[in-house]
Order: C-alpha cells, then sequence, then structure tokens
C-alpha cells in the first residue's frame, strides 16, 4: 500500500508522542508518518543484516512486518545479530525477533513465516507486502527474492557483507536495476566464503542494515529513485572507513524474469554436493575416537596436518597438529611442505568440520600424496572427545 488512503489512518495520542521526532521534520511529517503506519514490510532473514533494520523499522512505526526464517539463535549469532539475547540461545530466530520488535513498539504488526523460502511459496509470501528487504547471505536465496520480486513488481533492498566489507542498493524500484544486472549469474560454489568461514566484523552488519532500513523508509515515504540507492550500489570498507559508490544500468540484453525457477540447480549446489560426495568417497576417513586412540597409543608413524586459516588454529587446535592452510595447498606452496612432513608417515588431515580438509586431500592425492581425512573437523573433536577445546 504505497499510496494508502491515509484518511483512514490515524494516531493515538501515544503515537503522536512516539514519533514526534519524525512528525515535526517537514519532509516526513504527519503524512510520512502515517504512510510508515500503512505501509508493510518482509524481511527476509532474521540474521546480522535483519537485526538492526528490524529493530529500526519496528522503531520507526512500519504497521506490518513480516520476517522470513527457519532457523534458531545460535551462541556464534550474538557477536553481530543484536535484535537476539543469550537467553533466546536454541530458540525460534523469528519468535526471538517478534518478542524484541513488539518489546520496542506494540503498535507493529508482526507475521511470522518459520519456513525456507522456495520457489513454490515464494510469490504467496512477498505479495502481500509494500517493500521487500533481503537480508539473506546465500546465492539461491538472493537469486529467489530478487525474482519473486521483479515477477511481483516489489522494491528489493539489497544488502551483503563479509569480514570487513558490505553492500548495499535498491533493486527493482521503478524499472530501475535489479539483482541479475548487477550479477547475472551466481559464482561457482565455494568460490565466496560464507561468514562462518571468512567471518564478519560485528558492527558491520549495523552498518548496512541499518542503511537498509533507511532506503526502505524512504521507499515508503514516496522519495523518487534518484534519491535512493536505485542504480547505485554503495560499497562500504569498515577497516579503511570508506564509501564508494558503483553505477548500476539495467542490462538490455537479459532474458525477462517471467517465472520462478530451481535455484539450488541455478546455483549449482546439487551438482557441488555431488562431486563433494564422490571426492569423499574416494578419500579414507577416520572418526575422532580413531584418532584419539592413535595419538594415545603413542604411535610416530603418522603425520597430523591442520589446513585451516592460522587465525583458526590459534583459536584451538588437536594436540600434535601442524597447520598448512587450505590456501597454501591450493597455490602449490604447501604440497612441498606436506611432502617433507610425511616421508613415508601415514598423513591424516583435519578443519573445522571436514569439508576443507577433504579438499586439501583432493589436490594432494592429484601430486600423489594419500591421505585419511578426519571425520567432523575439530568441531568433532571438541564435542566427543575433549570439550574444553573451544568452539567457534
Amino acid at each position: 500500500m504505497l499510496n494508502p488512503n491515509l484518511e483512514e489512518i490515524e494516531l493515538s495520542k501515544e503515537e503522536y508522542q512516539r514519533y514526534s521526532r519524525h512528525i515535526i521534520l517537514p519532509e516526513v511529517g504527519l503524512e510520512g508518518q502515517k504512510r510508515l503506519k500503512a505501509a508493510s514490510v518482509l524481511c527476509v532473514g532474521t540474521g546480522g543484516l535483519g537485526s538492526p533494520l528490524l529493530l529500526y523499522l519496528a522503531a520507526a512505526g512500519i504497521g506490518r512486518i513480516g520476517i522470513v526464517d527457519f532457523d534458531v539463535v545460535d551462541s556464534s549469532n550474538l557477536q553481530r545479530q543484536i535484535i537476539h539475547g543469550t537467553s533466546w540461545v536454541g530458540k525460534s530466530k523469528i519468535q526471538s525477533a517478534k518478542d524484541r520488535i513488539l518489546e520496542i513498539n506494540p503498535y507493529c504488526q508482526v507475521d511470522l513465516y518459520e519456513v525456507r523460502l522456495t520457489s513454490e511459496n515464494a510469490l504467496d509470501i512477498l505479495k502481500p507486502y509494500d517493500v521487500i528487504i533481503d537480508g539473506t547471505d546465500n546465492f539461491p536465496t538472493r537469486y529467489l527474492t530478487n525474482d519473486a520480486c521483479v515477477i511481483l513488481n516489489k522494491p528489493n533492498v539489497y544488502g551483503s557483507i563479509f569480514r570487513f566489507d558490505g553492500q548495499a542498493t535498491v533493486f527493482n524500484y521503478q524499472d530501475g536495476p535489479n539483482y541479475r544486472d548487477l550479477y547475472e549469474e551466481p559464482p561457482p560454489p565455494g568460490m565466496v566464503p560464507s561468514c562462518a568461514e571468512g567471518g564478519v566484523l560485528g558492527v558491520l552488519p549495523g552498518v548496512i542494515g541499518t542503511i537498509q532500513a533507511t532506503e526502505a523508509i524512504k521507499i515508503i515515504l514516496g522519495v523518487p529513485p534518484e534519491n535512493t540507492l536505485s542504480g547505485r550500489l554503495l560499497v562500504y570498507n569498515a577497516m579503511n572507513m570508506t564509501f564508494r559508490e558503483l553505477r548500476l544500468r539495467r542490462n538490455p540484453n537479459l532474458a525477462p524474469i517471467e517465472k520462478l525457477i530451481d535455484y539450488e540447480q541455478f546455483c549449482g549446489i546439487p551438482q557441488a554436493k555431488a562431486q563433494e560426495a564422490q571426492q569423499q568417497m574416494e578419500i579414507s576417513e577416520m572418526t575422532v575416537q580413531e584418532l584419539k586412540a592413535l595419538i594415545d597409543s603413542g604411535a610416530d608413524g603418522y603425520v597430523l596436518i591442520d589446513v585451516r586459516n592460522p587465525n583458526e588454529y590459534e583459536i584451538a587446535k588437536i594436540p600434535g597438529s601442524i597447520l598448512i592452510p587450505l590456501p597454501e595447498i591450493e597455490n602449490g606452496s604447501g604440497i612441498e611442505k606436506v611432502k617433507e612432513l610425511v616421508n613415508g608417515h601415514r598423513l591424516i588431515a583435519h578443519c573445522k568440520m571436514g569439508g576443507r580438509s577433504a579438499k586439501a586431500l583432493g589436490i594432494l592425492k592429484k601430486a600423489g600424496i594419500e591421505g585419511i581425512n578426519v571425520k567432523g573437523g575439530i568441531t568433532a573433536w571438541s564435542k566427543e572427545i575433549d570439550p574444553s577445546v573451544p568452539q567457534y
């Protein structure tokens, strides 16, 4: 309802006081505050980006807020997902978000969709809302959200974060460019590390999420496209504290988006999983219990390498492990190190959960070095062998 009948919208005496700092802004005023109350916004995800933007949308007086998420709160979320608290660990994220939103503003209607967004349900979920905000962290859901917004003609407020870098823009606003104009095709699976692998500065999503909330509010207020991030990609680097802009334009050669597709297939996820499964079948595995027994036996006929990053190795390590990060094995410099270490010994490799070490062993196998992967990596070691080893 981006053009509501404002005569039907009323503010209570308490709301006049609550939103007074908005109402006295000439650019917002009473009419603008009524627009916010009449508006509906759907946020896909309640993670790093969804947390701050939901808090500010609620505080701003958005009348109806929808949230899509099916995850539970984990303690590792709390460093950046500020809408959740310690008491909600292990519980539903969207229930946690609703509880916090209503604490901030009891005048909000909060709709919960505790499901995975799919091609089967996306159009039905997005359709009732005026503005869609993409707070996701994976390519299939980003393309799905984008395509559904194009089909339904909904503005899509986009943000992404990684390590110290963030991006924000507005897609599909009044015939502006959409996500496929920026990234026509997804990168190969595994090329872009997740935040769980690469990390993220805790305050970074606060900056990008707040920008997303700002753009959503401006769209609802009727700000013209040229005064929004439509057609502009804002790139933020927290380490250097710099902002820069890239111009975005419609790609006239893109095929029209007329229906939703299988986005897992489009992003190569099934193919990558099949390849990974095949690779793991070709590589021998051992359990953490078997590794513990080998270490306790005092045998010296093996070499245990850790292929995680150096900063991960500082957090936790398995006794006797030698750090050779996966990037070194990928660029070839680590292969010679492994050859020198093995020298007739049995090679065992581990990482955080087993994926990177399996990849490393696959590369080493092509170089003529056979090895055994530790199933579940150091995470399994912490859970099943030594609880004093920190999990991260």
